[in-house]
């Protein structure tokens, strides 16, 4: 507790002064009649003294004098986030990617301590160690007064990168150097010693040099990071970087599409002190190629956010010998061997004919010395090609004697063999691949060699169709496009019998790249440059790319560290499939999470999370002793004698009633927790603590945004159990599904189906973003079981021009924290209830997204939306509010054109 006026304190020692003076005041003398004055006549005239105040009346008189000094001083209660020390204040923060989970504390805390400097009447500057993003923004503010700087602490967001402490260090002896003089700061740190040196350590020193510093930081709660996953034959393997805990723990990862649907959830197992922990995610390969995007369950920010592009995805590719495929599968000899072990991990390989093979649908197939002849097989495939298909062939001994029409080059008739007996020339290793190859970036090793080829026809076209070359200029790969798609040709075998291309990691680069370009991904080859698309935010969100973003190499995409000049995002053209994009992700670059250095001596720490809204208790004080006077001014007023005349006592009773409408507020808020003298919304209770107070927080949040944009007026929500509470004041009910969930017994259901039998509509949130069709099993079977006895109406996804999307807002979809999923209402419309459908069911944990803690902040991420989708989430539940209070008045202004037109008849 502090005070906001504490010169007044001086005051309380003259209490003594006041207990003397009251003392001395004698009481007011009795009226007393007296008989006849003869009696008088004799009697001794004694010496008298006045009677001294009694002391309990001067122990209340002193405490309301104490109440009164007391309040004046404005005592207010919890100012425990204040720094200490003397002289300006100065607020650093870790605004980099590690500071987004817990951000609304961190603010909280920064906050805090603003709130003290105010009343301490010290400047304030703030200084961020995250690069800003536009260059040579200043990192540290200069000098200003507290309540200017809380207006720039309010618009701060977390950036997507790393914070550069080097770059604070030197901002910060620059401020130094312009503000000379002691000065105290408050750090809030991440925890985290990124990989830029120099780390935590050194910025704490240097704050603690200029004076007293407090850091503050989380306490018990992992920073966790999820790097991209590991493509095998089956399954994603999943790791997850974290710091380390001592207990047993574990993280989940949800796998989503590009419009924010869930399609499958893998938990990540985390032993007890370990900051590396990875687990396999399965999934067919028809869904896995839908997943676009990687996140942390519950976990806010680009450290929970994995981006996958092409390189992520398999494939399908058919694979064909032109031998028997027995033959063909021999180890280390065999035409397909070193081809199924180099692509297997990114494609799904298919096997059969060429006839089997295309009556599916196929990105690649690779023909190891196979020769197409003329007829049914060549058209077929020539057509496949033309439509955006991509053939890859192998030479061999049976290509070198009958070449066909499908090849990107035409060839000289037999081999050309180095090393031989017969040559004078020796076996030629790999040129660097020529800018514009899809090879550009990598790099030949020196011990691959070509020992045998087939030669191409020389043509003035032919260095153009190149891609790869030997030493001596000969093309080893060459390509032509045919239609909508392209021919490859290697001039060697796929197995090592021509040369030693397959035995290397090259081989199995070249091959990746080669189906990766067949699924369309444009502008990845080699060195060019690709335009930023779309880049997360500091919370994990997908917008606009900042006005400092650069294009980025596409060879760099892999190494680049996020920076605000290469933010993680999507880049590429932006033209056509998502194969056109690549991504950049955070946790590329970062290969383990480091713990922060320890703290310079007399360092004070603070936890971050929890602060208390402070409280000033100045009006209280006031008001007590304001009521301590009262009660004096009815005991003295009794002690003269004036309550014993009853006119006097009335005038003075109705005098202190004048004061009634001072409780008024009180006796009105008493009141108004009635529900039926208010309109309220209600939630059903679940008995998960967290649960219900994410549905309470939920209808807080709706019913502010409805009460300041609209004409209605709605009370604190309710929490209702069915069956014991009376429903019928409630218009709407908000029913979180658990998925332990109990059958309601029979009192429940009665009072439920009455309930929507009389126009009331309960909403069913299973939260689990419900996607497609239906939901998953576990909400699917919690949501039979609470309906099984209720009278539920038939069931329809939400029309185009249902009035749930026009009863307040026009909306194309109805969001909450989650979005992609259906909602669900009474497919017929009941006359008799003005067609209002009783039952709303959807899993987009709508209260999730319009929750508002004690602060007026958000604590839950819509995702994957961010903000725009909690304003669409709000506006929803404007709609959903306005359907509950007046039904389908929405839907009866279709009728409006042909009412106007009977009047003008």
């Amino acid at each position: 507790m502090t005070f906001a006026a504490p010169w007044l304190l001086l005051a309380l020692p003259a209490l003594p002064v006041l207990w003397w003076l009251l003392r001395v005041t004698p009481p007011a003398p009795k009226r007393q009649d007296f008989p006849a004055l003869r009696l008088l006549r004799e009697m001794p005239a004694p010496e008298e003294t006045p009677a001294r105040t009694p002391w309990w009346l001067l122990a209340l008189r002193l405490a309301a004098a104490a109440l009164m000094i007391l309040g004046l001083a404005r005592p207010i209660l919890g100012t425990g986030g204040a720094a200490g020390g003397a002289g300006p204040l100065l607020v650093a923060i870790d605004d980099g990617w590690a500071a987004a989970a817990d951000w609304p504390d961190r603010v909280a805390a920064a906050e805090a301590a603003l709130d003290g400097a105010a009343r301490e009447g010290r400047r304030t500057a703030l200084l961020l160690t995250a690069p800003p993003l536009l260059p040579g923004t200043p990192l540290v503010t200069a000098l200003m007064p507290a309540e200017e700087l809380r207006s720039r602490l309010v618009a701060l967001r977390p950036r997507p990168w790393a914070p550069d402490r080097a770059g604070a260090l030197a901002a910060l002896a620059e401020w130094r150097a312009a503000h000379p003089g002691d000065f105290a700061a408050l750090y809030v740190a991440d925890g985290l010693d990124h990989a830029a040196e120099p780390g935590f350590r050194p910025l704490a020193e240097a704050l603690a040099a200029g004076g007293a510093l407090t850091v503050a930081r989380a306490e018990g709660r992992p920073t966790r990071l999820l790097p991209p996953p590991r493509a095998e034959a089956d399954q994603l393997l999943l790791s997850l970087l974290t710091t380390p805990l001592p207990v047993d723990s574990e993280a989940a990862v949800l796998a989503r599409t590009g419009d924010g649907r869930t399609l499958a959830r893998a938990v990540v197992p985390i032993p007890a002190g370990a900051t590396r922990a990875e687990a396999a995610l399965p999934l067919p390969i028809e869904i896995r190629n839908q997943v676009v995007r990687l996140d942390l369950e519950d976990v806010v920010g680009a450290n929970a956010t994995v981006l996958l592009d092409e390189r992520f995805r398999r494939r399908p590719v058919g694979l064909i010998a032109g031998g028997e495929q027995a033959a063909a599968d021999v180890p280390l000899i065999g035409e397909l061997f070193y081809l199924d072990r180099a692509l297997a991990p990114h494609a799904e390989l298919r096997r059969g004919s060429v006839e089997a093979l295309l009556e599916r649908r196929l990105s690649v197939l690779v023909l190891a010395d196979h020769p197409v002849e003329p007829g049914p097989e060549r058209d077929r495939l020539a057509a496949w090609i033309e439509a955006g298909g991509t053939l890859v062939r192998f030479a061999g001994p049976r290509l070198a004697e009958n070449p066909d029409g499908l090849l990107p080059v035409p060839l000289r008739a037999g081999e050309r063999q180095l090393g031989g007996a017969l040559s004078w020339e020796r076996p030629q290793a790999l040129a660097p691949f020529p800018e514009g190859s899809p090879f550009q970036g990598l790099v030949p090793p020196p011990e691959v060699t070509v020992e045998r080829q087939v030669l191409a026809e020389p043509s003035a076209r032919l260095s153009g169709h190149t891609w790869a070359r030997l030493a001596d200029g000969t093309p080893l790969v060459t390509w032509d496009n045919r239609g909508a798609g392209r021919i490859v040709m290697f001039h060697v075998t796929a197995n090592a019998e021509w040369s030693s291309l397959p035995l290397s990691g090259l081989f199995v680069d070249m091959l990746r790249r080669l189906v990766a370009l067949s699924a369309g991904v444009s502008g990845a080859e080699g060195e060019a440059l690709l335009p930023p698309l779309e880049t997360l935010d500091g919370f994990g969100q997908l917008g606009p790319p900042p006005p400092a973003a650069q294009p980025l190499a596409a060879a760099r995409v892999e190494q680049e560290v996020p920076s605000p000049q290469h933010p993680p995002g999507w880049y590429g053209t932006g033209q056509g499939e998502a194969g056109h994009r690549r991504a950049l992700n955070l946790g590329s670059t970062v290969a383990a999470l480091r713990p922060a250095g320890a703290l310079p001596p007399g360092t004070a720490v603070r936890a971050i999370g929890g602060v208390p809204a402070e409280r000033d208790l100045g009006p209280w004080l006031l008001a007590a002793a304001l009521l301590l006077l009262v009660a004096d001014l009815l005991v003295s007023l009794g002690l003269r004698g004036v309550l014993a005349r009853p006119r006097l006592a009335a005038l003075l009773l109705a005098g202190l009633l004048g004061a009634a409408p001072a409780a008024a507020p009180a006796l009105a808020q008493e009141a108004s927790n009635s529900p039926a003298l208010a309109t309220r919304l209600a939630y059903v209770a679940t008995g998960d603590a967290q649960l219900d107070e994410i549905s309470r927080a939920g209808l807080v949040g709706l019913s502010d945004f409805v009460n300041r944009r609209t004409a209605a007026a709605l009370a604190e929500p309710a929490s209702v159990v069915p069956g014991r509470d009376d429903l019928s004041f409630f218009p709407l009910l908000y029913w979180p599904v658990l998925g332990e969930a109990a059958q309601p017994d029979a009192t429940a259901v009665a009072a439920l189906n009455g309930f929507m039998r009389h126009g009331g509509i309960i909403l069913f949130d299973t939260r689990d973003e419900g996607s497609g069709e239906g939901f998953s099993p576990g909400a699917r079977a919690a949501l039979r079981r609470l309906t099984r006895d209720l009278v539920v109406p038939p069931l329809a996804p939400v029309a185009e021009d249902h009035v749930l999307r026009r009863a307040f807002y026009l909306l194309p979809d109805l969001p909450g924290r989650f979005t992609g999923g259906t909602v669900w209402v009474a497919r017929d419309q009941d006359r008799a209830n003005d067609s209002v459908s009783p039952v709303i069911i959807g899993g987009h944990d709508w209260a999730g997204a319009w929750a508002i803690d004690a602060r007026g902040n958000n604590p839950y991420a819509a995702i994957p939306g961010g903000a725009r989708q909690r304003t669409l989430a709000y506006r929803f539940g404007t709609n959903l509010v306005m359907y509950a209070l007046t039904g389908n008045y929405k839907g009866d202004q279709v009728h409006v054109p042909a009412i106007l037109e009977r009047l003008g008849n």
